[in-house]
């Protein structure tokens, strides 16, 4: 980036925030625009951050990590622009980059589900957009941290020279895609899950560890699977299982999937997906860009996604409840 142009966390929730933490922790001119409150916190305390691999540190405001609620001011001296705002917002993030950002801020989309790095682009310009996206989970624990509970690559739209290098940080690994539609969906059929730990409430190595709960996983993967062949598109491997082959090895029985899937299991005891965070805070959850993209590709191609659409409902209706998190068993998910 050009002298004196910042990183900056365009909705600084618990990804922005670690993401941002990070970075400013490695050097790099970061500014979080965020809520009053969660910014005064943060300027109290610090933004602390933690992860898996054992890291724990703290990120002073400063100089080095501003924090802001007014986004004219946040965005003025933006040369690059991290979207982590949940999906309903990205057109009036668009709105507000086009508003008051330097037109010449490179923005990249990293966020859950698929067409928010389009929504930015009609904005914007497509020639100042990329698609991004972040696999790991990220909670904010009662202690303030902000933790990255699994592993993962944050994967970004190949095309922009130094892009990758500015962002690739210790606690915040980056490489580039050529294909970010195949990454995308790829890493769609993984969040499948996030509506089904929202609904049951367990940490998610509890989850993935009982066969009752994997086994919906991959009802909703194979519904997902069959769409996208249908479709044309061929989804990116995350792991050393290509996607067609996931919901077989999700089905295999405990003892079985502990010994073949393990690094699938290299889990933060603490970690819960960031759905059932959403529910647990009252707030909007992210489930039309991921079963609803499932369930609308399904439709346009003729097809039907009947324990996407299941899950759906579920979540629609535990956030009308406003109670946190159902507790369901997987059999009531199911419809048993």
């Amino acid at each position: 980036m050009r002298a004196g142009r910042r990183i900056l966390i365009a909705g600084a929730g618990s990804v922005g925030c670690y993401a941002g933490g990070c970075l400013a922790l490695a050097g790099r001119p970061v500014t979080l625009l965020g809520r009053p409150a969660l910014m005064q916190r943060l300027a109290d305390a610090g933004l602390r951050v933690s992860d898996l691999d054992g890291r724990d540190r703290v990120a002073p405001a400063g100089p080095g990590l501003r924090l802001d609620t007014d986004q004219d001011q946040a965005m003025a001296d933006a040369g690059l622009i991290l979207v982590t705002v949940k999906c309903a917002d990205t057109a009036a993030m668009a709105d507000l980059i086009a508003d008051h950002a330097p037109p010449d801020a490179l923005v990249i989309s990293c966020q859950n589900g698929i067409g928010n790095a389009d929504i930015l682009a009609a904005r914007l310009g497509a020639h100042r957009v990329l698609a991004g996206m972040v696999p790991f989970n990220i909670v904010q624990l009662p202690d303030g941290r902000f933790h990255r509970g699994t592993g993962g690559q944050v994967m970004i739209q190949a095309g922009q020279p130094g892009v990758r290098q500015e962002l690739d940080v210790p606690g915040l690994h980056v490489d580039e895609s050529a294909d970010m539609q195949a990454v995308l969906w790829g890493k769609l059929l993984i969040n499948l899950n996030n509506a089904l730990n929202a609904l049951c409430g367990l940490p998610l190595a509890r989850e993935l560890g009982a066969r009752p709960w994997r086994v919906l996983l991959a009802r909703q993967q194979w519904e997902g699977l069959r769409a996208l062949k249908r479709a044309g598109i061929k989804p990116a491997t995350f792991s050393t299982v290509p996607p067609p082959l996931l919901p077989w090895i999700l089905c295999l029985p405990d003892a079985l999937f502990r010994v073949v899937a393990r690094r699938m299991l290299a889990i933060d005891p603490l970690a819960r997906s960031s759905m059932w965070e959403d529910l647990e805070r009252r707030r909007p959850t992210e489930i039309g860009r991921l079963q609803g993209a499932v369930i609308d590709l399904a439709q346009r191609h003729g097809l039907d996604a009947p324990v996407n659409r299941r899950v759906r409902d579920l979540i629609q209706a535990a956030e009308a409840a406003g109670q946190g998190s159902p507790g369901l068993s997987a059999d009531a998910v199911g419809g048993r």
